[in-house]
């Protein structure tokens, strides 16, 4: 699976254990970044993980930030990104399973090591279940993006 992982300033510690895990997993991965503990800003992360998804030269996407919260609402932000912040091995498959979740985002300050590595373990072995009710749940969420850019370029 090729994966895009970033981090902001309070994500990096883990990010690199991460990265490193992924590798060893057999996946291949492109780590944009921070490469230090210098702030930066998680909505330009946020960038740098979800476009490559967005377009397709990326399966998957894992941001790392202080807590999630940051980093799950800036992904969110951009159409096509369906981000889930997960701290449980239930919620990191189940966001897979039911919602399709394409980034996945983690709080260096809130988990462990260990327990992100099995997070990240359980989200990356998920797969989006072909039960309808779930499917058609997930394109209503791309519906409700698209209604809201119309919109926005109606009232301009």
């Amino acid at each position: 699976m090729r994966i895009i992982v970033g981090a902001d300033h309070a994500g990096f510690p883990l990010k690199g254990r991460v990265v490193d895990a992924l590798r060893s997993w057999g996946h291949e991965v492109e780590d944009v970044g921070t490469h230090d503990g210098q702030p930066v800003d998680f909505p330009d992360v946020a960038r740098s993980v979800c476009d490559p998804v967005r377009s397709g030269q990326a399966d998957r996407g894992i941001m790392v930030c202080g807590t999630g919260i940051g980093a799950a609402m800036a992904a969110n932000k951009l159409p096509g990104i369906r981000a889930a912040l997960c701290h449980d091995v239930y919620s990191a498959h189940q966001c897979v399973e039911h919602d399709d979740a394409n980034v996945f985002c983690l709080g260096a300050q809130i988990v462990g090591d260990q327990l992100a590595l099995d997070l990240l373990k359980t989200y990356l072995g998920a797969q989006f279940s072909t039960e309808e009710h779930f499917r058609r749940r997930v394109r209503k969420l791309a519906q409700m993006e698209q209604d809201a850019a119309a919109e926005l370029t109606s009232s301009e």
